[in-house]
């Protein structure tokens, strides 16, 4: 299963290049058309808000780990293992409802985006937007394991900042 779950993360981080690479194509395009041709064009710009919505949602649904992500180290490093439990389980839960309540209208209003596309390159709404469904889910799952992961008895690794980065 590990292996598994390592050769998903490594095609995660594929996409991740992928995106990072057309959307810095269509930037490169987009200065030499404006400022060398003097003929600004729309598409590149709108290429590159695509990607750069894609390459967030799918970076931190399926790239960013859980120790990558933001907190309040001050005190979440300041506390013992017991704490960090309880404020894992409690945030946990917390995000599993809250993105829970909202999937299903989520959901609706993407699905319902199938109406309009965008301007220059006439990607519809709802492909375009299905990016967030991926990254609920993926923030469901991760909740889900963590929290169960807490009531188990297993504490989030406490803050070490030696191994801190960038995210993604």
């Amino acid at each position: 299963m590990a292996k598994i779950a390592a050769w998903l993360r490594r095609r995660a981080e594929d996409v991740i290049v992928l995106l990072l690479a057309v959307m810095f194509v269509a930037f490169l395009i987009q200065i030499v058309f404006r400022y060398l041709f003097n003929f600004p064009i729309g598409w590149t710009s709108e290429l590159t808000v695509v990607t750069w919505l894609w390459l967030v949602l799918w970076g931190a649904a399926f790239v960013v780990t859980e120790r990558e992500e933001i907190r309040f180290d001050l005190i979440y490093a300041a506390v013992g293992d017991r704490t960090r439990r309880i404020m894992a389980i409690v945030t946990g839960l917390s995000l599993l409802g809250l993105y829970g309540i909202s999937l299903p209208a989520v959901a609706d209003y993407v699905t319902f985006m199938k109406v309009q596309s965008t301007a220059y390159l006439k990607i519809r709404f709802d492909i375009l937007y299905s990016v967030y469904l991926f990254f609920v889910a993926a923030v469901l799952v991760r909740y889900v394991w963590l929290v169960v992961s807490a009531i188990r008895g297993k504490a989030p690794a406490a803050f070490d900042p030696t191994q801190a980065s960038s995210g993604v």
